[in-house]
């Protein structure tokens, strides 16, 4: 597989405003550099060792993203360097992601999680979950995180009306926040949602940033 090719052929089918995270769990360094020598530099990981020893090693103008579940005391391993946390589902998690930023003198940017797909395997806020926590004094007092969106991923299904409904809905609940919450904050833009096989359906329903792995890397190896 030509990674290069791969991720030119999915940035030439999507508009040029959707952000495109390549996702480099599992993967090498060298497929890495196969898409950065092509000039991406956004890229994906899940599990905080495998970004640190990442980070480290390659290039230092890459954008580096976290899009798992990150654990409250492995936090402070990637605050000092990462550009967007997309897993956030607890007032807990936040102020911890806060108080790394505190330590490192930075802010750190962060997506709420939400919990859209008909599936109990799959984590997030819902909607009045979201609600509380941004409407509390103890959120307002956060200095160091910055809420730049929503995220949310869809049934694992064939069904395209769903998975068109669930995607829908993340829509409608970042337009909520951000009416009520968010509206005069220019940072608070990004709906990530869409991964390999739905991004497509997903920007058709208000995606701004896509999660794709398998269709620029191949398959994942779930030995590592």
């Amino acid at each position: 597989m030509d990674i290069g090719n791969k991720i030119n052929e999915i940035k030439q089918s999507i508009p040029a405003s959707i952000k495109l995270v390549a996702v480099s769990k599992t993967k090498p360094n060298e497929d890495i550099m196969a898409a950065y020598n092509v000039g991406h530099k956004i890229f994906g990981e899940n599990k905080v060792q495998d970004l640190v020893g990442k980070y480290e090693a390659l290039p230092k103008d890459i954008e580096w993203h976290f899009i798992g579940h990150p654990q409250s005391n492995k936090v402070k391993f990637i605050a000092p360097f990462i550009h967007l946390i997309h897993g956030v589902d607890s007032l807990k998690l936040l102020k911890v992601i806060n108080k790394e930023g505190q330590k490192n003198r930075r802010i750190i940017n962060c997506l709420l999680q939400f919990h859209i797909a008909e599936e109990s395997t799959k984590f997030g806020l819902l909607h009045d979950e979201a609600t509380t926590i941004l409407a509390s004094e103890e959120f307002k007092s956060l200095k160091n995180i910055a809420i730049t969106g929503v995220m949310g991923m869809a049934t694992y299904t064939d069904n395209i009306n769903q998975i068109k409904k669930e995607f829908g809905t993340l829509k409608i609940i970042f337009n909520s926040l951000k009416n009520e919450y968010f509206s005069d904050s220019k940072i608070f833009s990004e709906i990530s949602m869409g991964m390999s096989d739905d991004y497509l359906i997903a920007i058709e329903e208000g995606s701004t940033l896509i999660r794709v792995g398998s269709k620029i890397f191949g398959a994942r190896n779930f030995k590592l």
